[in-house]
């Protein structure tokens, strides 16, 4: 049985998602970001860098999202084999969600480790225009490769929760992300809600009734969660 890391609406919600959607069994261990417990000597030893989420397997621990997904698709067959063609769009957008997306939208979190406080406005303006033209490409490449995007497999599950972080935590003036703005990304968020592993992630991790189409702040620790 494996063992995940977790806080609550934290990037191991993706990896959580992923699990209950393929009825693989595990365990939760709580990582209290209120007292920083992310940098123990403990957690170190299993996470160096001292982010959340990290999956302990038979064989240690793994960690960063994108390894994780792809760890576990090989592992359990929940993504194309290297020799199916649809390996390389799997691995793109894996990638791509995790380096480009996922990375952009940290700096939207914390956007005091990118640039002076004076800059935060114009930092804001260019980073939401890049996560916009981020999402527009998700959503079309969901609407190309509607197997590879379904929910509650990884494509899916990353690219609803970087959604669903859009709505509730950057660090901007005013909302700049609609769902709606994106109806293929919009229905992989309606799939994943009507599966029966939601609610039960959601009261676990207090996300509200509708944690993908009207994202709820559940107040996690230490703000957003990447």
């Amino acid at each position: 049985m494996y063992t995940l890391h977790y806080a609550p609406d934290n990037a191991s919600l993706i990896i959580r998602l992923v699990l209950d959607g393929a009825g693989i069994p595990y365990r939760t261990a709580l990582v209290d970001r209120r007292t920083r417990q992310q940098d123990s000597a403990e957690y170190r030893a299993l996470n160096p860098a001292g982010l959340i989420p990290t999956l302990i397997t038979p064989h240690g621990p793994i960690s960063e999202t994108g390894a994780i997904l792809l760890w576990l698709a090989d592992t359990h067959g929940l993504g194309p084999k290297p020799a199916d063609p649809d390996r390389l769009p799997f691995l793109k957008w894996l990638f791509f969600l995790s380096n480009t997306a996922h990375a952009d939208l940290r700096q939207m979190f914390y956007p005091h480790l990118y640039c002076p406080v004076d800059a935060h406005p114009a930092h804001a303006e260019i980073m939401t225009a890049r996560m916009n033209r981020h999402f527009a490409l998700l959503d079309k490449a969901a609407a190309e490769h509607p197997t590879l995007f379904a929910p509650p497999r990884p494509l899916a599950a990353y690219t609803i929760t970087l959604a669903r972080w859009c709505v509730l935590y950057t660090d901007t003036a005013k909302p700049w992300f609609s769902l709606t703005d994106y109806p293929t990304l919009r229905g992989l968020a309606e799939a994943q809600e009507r599966r029966v592993e939601t609610p039960v992630i959601a009261r676990a991790e207090g996300l509200g009734p509708a944690p993908f189409t009207d994202p709820q702040d559940p107040n996690p620790p230490e703000g957003s969660a990447l």
